[in-house]
């Protein structure tokens, strides 16, 4: 019932390209679906999947009746983008999976103009809260020499994350469940559970914290 009230409360929004991808790209989607909006581009490679275990995706969302921002959605070979429940990604989102790359999102929303770059595998779990203009990638992109097997790191955002506007979250971090990160950090290194980080680098400066 639920996700008949999603698809009712979102039909007028529906394009061509909700039809596209839910036709034409593969993977295991229980009945639920890919619902896109707006001035957002495709570029999904035949062997590439979008897995929906128990909810609809939404892609390019907009906060408002109208927005200008362009969303887009690259996925490369035998990428993947699973999801467990609903999950919402709003206008001006930018994603590329690289090559072989997992995306895994849980529940919750990403806000305005997130950048996901996924070389490897990033995690997000379920009743996320991620603000505007939030930076994760997973991979430098370029090789230091010496340290050339240290390119690349998987990230893990936790269950009940808030990550504030402007967070940059860079490879091989893990955050907590319950943590919060506070606007306009990086985060370099791990976060525990239920702390509160701030500052570049991003440096735990509140602990046992809840939000709601």
């Amino acid at each position: 019932m639920q996700k008949i009230k999603l698809l009712l409360l979102n039909f007028k929004r529906l394009n061509f390209r909700t039809a596209f991808v839910n036709c034409f790209s593969n993977g295991n989607r229980n009945q639920n679906l890919i619902v896109c909006f707006g001035r957002f581009k495709l570029s999904i490679k035949k062997n590439a999947e979008i897995n929906l275990q128990n909810g609809f995706l939404f892609l390019n969302k907009p906060m408002r009746a109208k927005e200008p921002f362009v969303g887009m959605l690259e996925m490369n070979e035998h990428s993947s983008i699973n999801v467990e429940n609903i999950f919402t990604i709003h206008s001006g989102c930018h994603i590329v999976l690289l090559e072989n790359a997992k995306l895994n999102l849980g529940s919750g929303y990403i806000n305005r103009n997130v950048k996901i770059r996924c070389y490897q595998e990033i995690t997000i779990g379920n009743n996320v809260a991620i603000s505007e203009n939030v930076t994760i990638w997973d991979s430098d992109a370029h090789k230091i020499v010496g340290k050339e097997d240290q390119m690349t790191q998987p990230i893990s955002i936790g269950n009940h994350v808030w990550i504030g506007n402007n967070v940059t979250i860079l490879k091989g971090v893990s955050i907590g469940d319950g943590a919060i990160i506070a606007a306009g950090a990086v985060v370099t290194k791990d976060i525990p559970t239920k702390c509160l980080a701030a500052g570049i680098p991003a440096k735990v400066v509140k602990e046992n914290i809840d939000w709601n």
